[in-house]
């Protein structure tokens, strides 16, 4: 008699690319057992080098299904037939770009259907768009458990769409805290010596460069710290890894401040975790967030933290322990919290020595995958 064939999970992306939901997927296919799921990644447009972290990337089937711009049916024709030939046990699918093809999922008779929302859309920051209100009412038809990174979509989703408060379950993202922790390791062996001399203090982020992310808040803010700390004796640089259509106008707003010196802006990297224990003070601006992996990682890797008051940033600072929060897009008071931390060592000591305590025992990334496999479990082998 032939064994029982390990179910198949089928996780459904728009892009997959460098990204924090991306990074939070390849961790947990990284992770869950191999002998109770299958995994494929199904991208709607496209797959990119970042399948190269999957661990065993040629037990995992990948498809992408080229979709265009717009409307484009055809693409989720290849969908559909696809999902008949794979026949999936589970199609989980991730934020509301991915939302429709839950629909298609029932159609090819996908038996469970799952529904991840991560984080905000850059076209609907505050949630208040009527038509995808009406999206995820509609399809949520079709989903049998909806997926939050955070109290805050959570409350979204039950609150403001209406969605059953029994059909959403949150589960907050993890960090390897093996992976991420603070190096004993030279400056200068990482960050190029021009820009950041011996004794200087290194403000740091991780971010997109998006208009929902908002890189410029914390650039503004940068601008307006320098000069008041070159008069107290502190030199103070910048480090931004990241990269996307504001990165430009960042540099620009360096360069005509004249402080392009003092800054790198280096765009993608995959040594983040060494670029994180170069720096002494880790800043999030973004307008709006869902569960930060950036805040998360620099939480492990022992960093005081500063965020905008929005979203899931909320519920992962604690104020007066682990950093500080300010209002959304407010340099000014950015500058003044970071002017704080820029010239006091021992409290950056003592508030990132709290965050990576935080990180290790309420945020770690077993943690994360043993709710996502009571999950699956629960859904596979219980229902």
């Amino acid at each position: 008699m032939d064994a029982p064939l390990v179910p198949l999970i089928v996780n459904v992306v728009f892009r997959l690319d460098y990204g924090g939901m991306e990074n939070g997927i390849v961790n947990l296919i990284n992770q869950l057992p191999p002998h109770r799921y299958r995994h494929a990644i199904v991208a709607l447009t496209d797959l990119t080098d970042f399948s190269d972290r999957l661990k065993h990337k040629d037990a995992i089937q990948l498809y992408s299904l080229r979709k265009k711009h717009g409307k484009d049916w055809v693409a989720y024709v290849r969908l559909f037939k696809l999902l008949r030939q794979l026949k999936p046990k589970v199609v989980h699918t991730r934020n509301i770009g991915t939302l429709d093809c839950l629909f298609i999922a029932w159609l090819a008779g996908v038996p469970i259907r799952i529904h991840g929302e991560h984080g905000w859309d850059t076209h609907d920051p505050d949630g208040n768009n009527a038509k995808y209100i009406w999206i995820r009412r509609m399809l949520g038809i079709f989903v049998h458990q909806f997926v939050t990174v955070s109290k805050d979509l959570r409350n979204y989703l039950v609150d403001r769409v209406g969605i059953r408060c029994t059909k959403v379950r949150q589960i907050c993202n993890g960090v390897d805290t093996k992976r991420f922790y603070r190096r004993d390791i030279a400056q200068q062996s990482l960050l190029p010596s021009p820009i950041f001399p011996p004794e200087c203090v290194v403000v740091g982020s991780t971010t997109r460069f998006n208009e929902i992310k908002d890189p410029l808040n914390l650039i503004r803010a940068f601008i307006l710290l320098r000069p008041r700390m070159a008069l107290h004796g502190v030199d103070v640089r910048l480090l931004m890894v990241g990269d996307g259509p504001l990165r430009s106008v960042a540099l620009k707003m360096l360069a005509d401040a004249g402080e392009h010196h003092a800054a790198w802006l280096p765009g993608s990297r995959d040594d983040i975790p060494e670029l994180l224990s170069a720096m002494d003070v880790y800043v999030l601006g973004s307008s709006r967030e869902g569960i930060s992996n950036t805040l998360l990682e620099s939480m492990a890797t022992g960093l005081p933290l500063i965020a905008t008051a929005t979203g899931g940033n909320v519920e992962l600072i604690e104020p007066g322990v682990t950093g500080e929060l300010v209002p959304v897009a407010d340099s000014e008071a950015m500058a003044r919290v970071l002017a704080v931390y820029v010239s006091d060592p021992a409290l950056r000591s003592l508030h990132g020595g709290a965050a990576r305590i935080r990180a290790e025992t309420e945020y770690s990334l077993n943690r994360m995958i043993n709710a996502y496999r009571d999950l699956y479990d629960t859904w596979i082998y219980l229902s």
